[in-house]
């Protein structure tokens, strides 16, 4: 079940080599290299000294340049394991091997392509969840993959931020899945801020991703993709971090730094995911969904719905091993577990800067004029509705679409009316700023840029956010639950940008 570790040497790009040799001075000049759309695979290589242990750390694909743009090769294929459950041969699915895919890295203003094969025998999507894309190359439900086919959407990196983004199947009805079968990968931003070289960023030596899944499998042998699934009996529970199974044996990640940067990712279906240290100390949280926060944010634990990212830094110089653990929660909010998921030991004799005080400057989207919407979410008995539709055909997605147009500023009010069920949101197209949760104003990371939210049972988000760059008059975004067993169930829309 677990992806392929790395193997050799990450690339290290040339701003980062000349940064360490001349200090972040010298960064906010390299920035302008980064933005000149050079790829990671055009600059200068050095080493670095790779993290060991038993976490699987999935590769960095590295891309192949044509004319001047980056293309990543992704295949969907299909596989299996024999390693989750004893006895039994549970069917995988991934990308460029048999479960998850590899790490894109890219660099803002960077020209790629993604060629997307897909090896499946069904249909298939690949949506690039958090990235700032035009409608046609988003990868929803109208971008459909037929097997043996292969889809070449291409754009610039338009971020503006340095981000943790990830890729996933998003078809009408088959999302639930083919993500639990595994179909999941990171691809992850670099804005040439000074700001964000100065934090971890050797990917796979002191920058890691940790890919979390909460997940099931049936007597049967399958993967859980109901909710009814996770409590049937005989149902054996899971949870995997970048594929291994951290209910069986605690994962380890030894690295040779004494500072090293978490991209915390909750791919799960359905469950929430809370992360704390053991011990209860702090952990410094510096980034949330679409970009670095403004400054570095002591908290004690991270409660991350699907979809979600967060970014921490964890300190080692000190105490030279740490156990992050997570605590599962279903839809309702009901503990399934609690697990150790990973440790994580220093064998670093570096004595790290401290970190900037200031990462990023977020400025406050102004509304005066907005447009006001209100989405009301909710469900009869297993069909889930947004202001009473389930966008279940593409038929229903298009009667129902909701019209913008590009430069437009709102205000979205966000009501779970269900006085049980957990949901959250997410957006494609662009990130949002949050304005208010329960009447309050946002605190902690919820000023950060977001693109997913929790919406807690009997609870009104209020957010606001600027279409930007890209219209179509024919391919759509998405706006949906995350929890993807109820966007699979109804609970999405479609957002035109005109």
């Amino acid at each position: 079940m677990s992806p392929a570790m790395t193997d050799t040497p990450k690339l290290v790009t040339r701003r980062r080599a000349l940064a360490a040799a001349f200090g972040l001075a010298s960064v906010a000049a390299l920035a302008k290299f980064g933005t000149s759309g050079t790829s990671f695979a055009e600059e200068t290589a050095t080493t670095a000294t790779l993290a060991g242990g038993t976490l699987p750390i999935p590769d960095q694909l590295v891309a192949t340049v044509e004319d001047g743009v980056s293309v990543f090769a992704l295949t969907a294929q299909s596989g299996s394991t024999s390693s989750l459950v004893s006895g039994e041969t549970v069917s995988t699915a991934g990308y460029n091997g048999t479960s998850l895919g590899p790490t894109m890295l890219v660099s803002d203003g960077e020209q790629v392509r993604f060629e997307v094969t897909n090896g499946l025998d069904e249909d298939t999507t690949v949506h690039w969840h958090g990235l700032h894309i035009a409608p046609s190359g988003d990868g929803g439900p109208q971008n459909i993959i037929e097997p043996g086919a292969t889809w070449s959407p291409a754009t610039t990196i338009n971020q503006g931020e340095a981000c943790t983004l990830w890729y996933h199947p998003h078809g009408l009805g088959t999302t639930a899945d083919q993500v639990a079968l595994g179909l999941a990968g990171m691809l992850i931003v670099d804005d040439g801020s000074a700001a964000n070289a100065a934090l971890p960023t050797e990917y796979g030596a002191d920058d890691i991703p940790l890919i979390m899944q909460s997940t099931g499998v049936l007597t049967s042998g399958a993967f859980v993709t109901t909710n009814a699934g996770f409590t049937a009996s005989g149902t054996t529970l899971k949870f995997l971090v970048n594929g291994a199974s951290a209910t069986d044996s605690t994962p380890t990640l030894e690295v040779a730094y004494n500072r090293v940067r978490l991209r915390l990712l909750n791919a799960s279906l359905a469950d929430i995911v809370t992360v704390a240290l053991s011990d209860g100390s702090a952990i410094t949280q510096v980034a949330s969904d679409a970009g670095l926060l403004a400054a570095p944010l002591s908290v004690t634990s991270l409660r991350l719905t699907p979809g979600e990212r967060a970014e921490i830094v964890l300190d080692l110089t000190s105490t030279t091993t740490a156990t992050l653990r997570a605590t599962v929660r279903s839809s309702t909010n009901g503990t399934r577990y609690t697990v150790s998921m990973v440790q994580i030991s220093s064998t670093g004799t570096d004595t790290p800067a401290d970190l900037p005080a200031t990462l990023n400057t977020i400025a406050d989207l102004d509304t005066t004029g907005a447009t006001a919407r209100k989405f009301t979410f909710s469900n009869s008995g297993n069909t889930f509705l947004i202001n009473g539709v389930a966008g279940t055909t593409m038929d229903i997605m298009n009667a129902n679409a909701i019209m913008t147009t590009v430069g437009a500023t709102e205000v979205w009010t966000l009501v779970n009316s269900s006085t049980t069920i957990y949901h959250n949101f997410h957006v494609h197209d662009v990130p949002f700023q949050v304005v208010s949760i329960g009447g309050a104003a946002p605190t902690g990371a919820n000023l950060g840029l977001r693109d997913t939210i929790e919406l807690p049972p009997s609870t009104t988000v209020v957010i606001k956010l600027q279409f930007t760059d890209y219209s179509d008059t024919e391919y759509m975004y998405m706006l949906h639950c995350h929890n993807v067993i109820h966007e699979d169930d109804g609970m999405m829309l479609g957002l035109m940008v005109m």
